[in-house]
């Protein structure tokens, strides 16, 4: 038996799916503590709304807020738990792959190239929001698993790799407008850092600043920039101190203000680590460069 969507012997051998449980849920001012399936879960959220957190491999959590027509895919062995406040009616579907038989298509035949496509959007979970169509394929399946003449036979299986199908092409959508997202978040990081370098900022102030949580602000910038929001600020400071000492006449004792950092002793280290001298240094290697920077007494 496989458990996990993305198991590699998917895309290599023949599977048909297992319906390991299935069952619609309103929850009421309910708080769950955090557990784990030994299958995949799709979680649909019918009427209402609530909040599931999801523990990374790092063991932190992503705490995700879902409405009518959303719905979360999670992975097999994946620590979540669900919180609800108010009201929220839900579709609960879990299910793995059973070795197939000669009696029906294996999920690979019937699902072609969209199960690869799958298989290499891996993630430990999706968010995701629908149109009524997956809402639909669920339906249809529930009904089929309660004829108990019907078994998990053929129409299951059918409608099951209408389901993969269906969520590869969202998940496609999905990885492409979350990009987009990131992309604009990251940019949004940068002009903050570049507009207020010169005051002492932690993540936490960028993350307000651009309305999403510290941890995924931290995650979406290394992941767009390759580096951390520290560093980024760290090498943006630096640049600035060099044009500070190329171009102007500031005292250096005064340029770890300009540039947002309270210790001149500090400023003096992580400017000889980033250049390879010191602030005075290179100052005078740069003496022949123009300096805009008005002198003591000089009122032009």
């Amino acid at each position: 038996m496989r458990a996990s969507l993305y198991d590699n012997g998917l895309l290599q051998h023949d599977w048909h799916p297992h319906i390991f449980a299935y069952y619609f849920k309103h929850w009421q001012g309910y708080e769950m503590a955090f557990h784990h399936h030994h299958s995949t879960e799709i979680m649909y959220i019918i009427q209402g709304g609530c909040q599931i957190e999801v523990q990374r491999a790092d063991r932190s959590v992503d705490r995700l807020t879902l409405k009518k027509g959303d719905f979360i895919l999670l992975d097999a062995e994946v620590s979540h738990r669900l919180l609800v406040e108010q009201g929220c009616r839900m579709l609960n579907v879990e299910f793995g792959f059973a070795p197939a038989s000669e009696a029906a298509p294996s999920v690979r035949a019937m699902t072609g190239d969209e199960l690869s496509k799958l298989w290499q959007r891996q993630r430990s979970y999706w968010l995701l929001t629908d149109q009524d169509e997956v809402y639909a394929i669920l339906k249809g399946m529930v009904l089929e698993l309660d004829n108990q003449a019907s078994g998990q036979g053929t129409l299951i299986h059918l409608l099951f790799s209408q389901l993969l199908i269906r969520l590869a092409r969202l998940l496609a959508e999905a990885e492409s407008s979350e990009y987009q997202q990131m992309e604009h978040y990251v940019k949004l990081s940068i002009e903050y850092l570049h507009h207020n370098y010169d005051q002492d900022i932690q993540v936490k102030d960028v993350a307000s600043a651009v309305s999403l949580h510290p941890g995924y602000v931290q995650r979406i910038f290394k992941q767009q920039t390759g580096r951390t929001i520290n560093e980024y600020l760290t090498s943006l400071r630096m640049d600035k101190a060099k044009m500070l000492l190329s171009r102007t006449d500031i005292p250096i004792i005064e340029i770890s203000d300009y540039i947002g950092l309270n210790s001149r002793q500090y400023f003096h280290a992580l400017f000889k680590k980033h250049s390879g001298m010191t602030p005075m240094d290179y100052r005078r290697s740069t003496a022949s460069e123009s300096r805009h920077y008005p002198k003591s007494g000089d009122d032009s």
